[in-house]
Order: C-alpha cells, then sequence, then structure tokens
C-alpha cells in the first residue's frame, strides 16, 4: 500500500530535500510539501539572485508567449526542482509527478497532522547565512 508523506520544508535545504523526495515519489508513496516558501538555499544571496535573472531571460526566440515558461512562485520552484531529479518522460517518472503535491504554508486539512524532517537536509549555519526561496520568489517577480 501506497504511503502518503507529509514533508515540512521550513529550515531545510531545497535540493537536499527536493533529492529526498525524488526518491520517495519513485518508490511509489505520495508526498505532500508543506511551507514550500520556507525552504533555503545555500551559496551567496547575490549571485544565486543573479543567476535566477540570467535563467529568466531565456526565452523563445520567435516569441516570448510561445515559452519556456519560468516559475516564480515558491512552490511551482520547488516542484520543477523534483521534476528534474525524476525520469519526467517515462511512465513511473509522470506517475511520481502526479503523486507530489506542494504548498504555500500549511493548508487547513494539515494543520496538526504529523510532518517529517531530514536531518541531512537541514541547514547547519544560522539562517542569515541561506536565503529563503520566498525571498528568491519576490526578487524574481512573485507577488503575494
Amino acid at each position: 500500500m501506497a504511503e502518503q508523506v507529509i514533508v515540512d520544508a521550513t529550515n531545510h535545504i531545497a535540493g537536499r530535500l527536493c533529492s529526498y523526495v525524488a526518491k520517495i515519489l519513485l518508490k511509489g508513496d505520495s508526498v505532500i510539501i508543506l511551507n514550500a516558501e520556507k525552504a533555503m538555499f545555500s551559496g551567496d544571496r547575490y549571485s544565486t539572485i543573479r543567476q535566477w535573472h540570467e535563467y529568466l531571460e531565456i526565452g523563445s526566440i520567435v516569441h516570448p508567449e510561445h515559452g519556456p515558461y519560468h516559475a516564480r512562485r515558491p512552490d511551482r520552484i520547488i516542484t520543477r526542482m523534483i521534476r528534474g531529479m525524476v525520469p519526467k518522460e517515462k511512465a513511473k517518472g509522470v506517475n511520481a509527478m502526479k503523486r507530489l503535491r506542494v504548498y504555500i504554508g500549511v493548508p487547513k486539512n494539515y494543520e496538526g497532522s504529523k510532518m517529517k524532517e531530514f536531518d541531512d537536509a537541514k541547514i547547519r549555519k544560522p539562517a542569515a547565512y541561506y536565503m529563503s526561496v520566498r525571498e528568491l520568489s519576490k526578487s524574481i517577480g512573485w507577488n503575494e
């Protein structure tokens, strides 16, 4: 029987969190990520923002309406990171992504539920050394 894993992304390094979640999804379990905006990026704040701005400049040479479309919301950024870690073109990757739900904050139906945390993915330094996904999203154009 497939298990439902509820993960709290607060103070987790985003990439490490996503790799754990991708593994769980490929095993066949469903995953719900809460507080996606509180996940953290490590590294220099300004170079991270600059790299994202360079990524956002990639567009269609013919017309920007033709894509690619770049996520700016924290939940969509985390979803896209996980999508890059599963074989999205194969059936198992497509089914894995259908079992994933990512939320900003904690919806009412998940309040008080037991949340899993990954000790390897937690931040080790004070939070000032990291940049939250919310900060990044605001700097690249997300309006709450």
